[in-house]
């Protein structure tokens, strides 16, 4: 079977594991977390990052930071994992559900505009796919309302818009370090706080409401409790195999590129003859190459394809079913809106991902490929 994800060690993971287990100490905000926010924050152009647990809890930081609750409202996709909504959910916040491209799942800029009320507060595009939305129109809209922006970069860590890194853009972006992300440690995630007025408060939260940050670095006696907050921290164990994955994040993402371009020329010719549709051809340098996926003329084609493939020794998977028609969302009245999301309709019933890993070999793309032509042609 090939499976639809395959976690890639590049190389220095697990020593840098002995070292921080020889080191005495795995809790977090240790020397392996340090190392890694000084080389994401040089190398990769950030201005303030704070490794987390999970992209969950860079979300539910971001939230907190962004001040809102109930009463006020937040633009979220609809085509897009759950913690994208529930963080802001959790703290009270009602969700107002925005439709998908018509040329990609990614959130629709043109009809975010008409979705904002006196009760709007913040924003939160979703580079789906590693695919960076169009930052400029979105911040633009925001600063015209007077509206704040959290990225939800989930899938775009190595992904740039117009030379600058995807999650940089907003006033705050969140990531994911998940085993299935293109740089990974298992269970992982960022919050880059781009705003500087949200640093002290950023740091505070981190640490469990405390300014412990701050002690760590001389400028308190001892700390103490000081705002809301939680453990978000990552662990050094985690941060050590993350370092590994960051010192070679250019080599894993050349990679990705050359077997995703592999599948997009394998393929072409059923997107010419109209049997599927490919994502968008990236712009050059600023995808990340995260997944690969193809558009079926209906659901029952889709599902049909996935058996099809699985009986074949192949895991392709579908993604996103629907938040606004979610039990949660229903309970809420967040499910009123459904009608005018067609996009997101479409691409929860018609998307299917391929398998798309480091160490995916040239010949199993091949394969892949074969296989869904001949589902077509025989």
């Amino acid at each position: 079977m090939i499976p639809f994800n395959r976690p890639y060690c590049s190389g220095k993971e697990l020593e840098y594991i002995k070292q921080a287990i020889s080191g005495g100490y795995i809790a977090g905000n240790g020397i392996f977390t340090h190392k890694c926010h000084e080389l994401i924050e040089s190398l990769h152009g950030f201005r303030k990052v704070l490794l987390t647990s999970s992209c969950t809890d860079a979300l539910e930081m971001a939230a907190i930071l962004t001040g809102v609750g109930p009463g006020d409202e937040v633009i979220v996709p609809e085509y897009t994992f759950v913690s994208t909504a529930l963080a802001f959910a959790r703290q009270g916040a009602e969700i107002v559900f925005a439709d998908s491209r018509p040329d990609h799942p990614g959130v629709d800029e043109e009809r975010i505009e008409e979705l904002i009320t006196e009760k709007t507060r913040v924003i939160v595009p979703v580079h789906y796919g590693g695919r960076v939305c169009d930052m400029d129109r979105i911040m633009e809209i925001a600063g015209r309302h007077g509206l704040l922006v959290v990225e939800d970069a989930a899938h775009a860590f190595g992904s740039s818009y117009k030379g600058r890194p995807a999650g940089t853009i907003g006033h705050l972006g969140c990531f994911s370090f998940h085993e299935t992300k293109v740089i990974h440690c298992g269970e992982g995630g960022m919050l880059s706080v781009n705003d500087e007025k949200f640093i002290p408060r950023a740091e505070v939260i981190w640490e469990k409401g405390t300014d412990r940050c701050a002690f760590r670095r001389g400028e308190v006696p001892f700390y103490v409790w000081r705002d809301t907050g939680s453990s978000f921290l990552m662990s050094e164990l985690n941060a050590a195999f993350l370092l590994g994955q960051l010192e070679n994040a250019e080599n894993i993402i050349a990679e990705r590129q050359f077997l995703w371009q592999l599948y997009y020329s394998l393929l072409e010719d059923l997107e010419i003859r109209k049997y599927i549709k490919l994502p968008p051809l990236p712009a050059v340098g600023e995808f990340n190459y995260y997944s690969f996926y193809i558009i079926l003329k209906d659901q029952e084609e889709m599902e049909e394809l996935k058996e099809f493939l699985y009986n074949h020794g192949i895991q392709a998977v579908t993604h996103y079913t629907s938040l606004a028609m979610s039990p949660y969302s229903s309970g809420r009245g967040w499910n009123k809106s459904y009608e005018r999301l067609r996009n997101s309709r479409l691409y929860q019933g018609t998307l299917l991902r391929l398998p798309l890993y480091n160490g995916l070999k040239k010949d199993e793309v091949n394969m892949i490929a074969d296989r869904i032509i001949s589902f077509f042609y025989e």
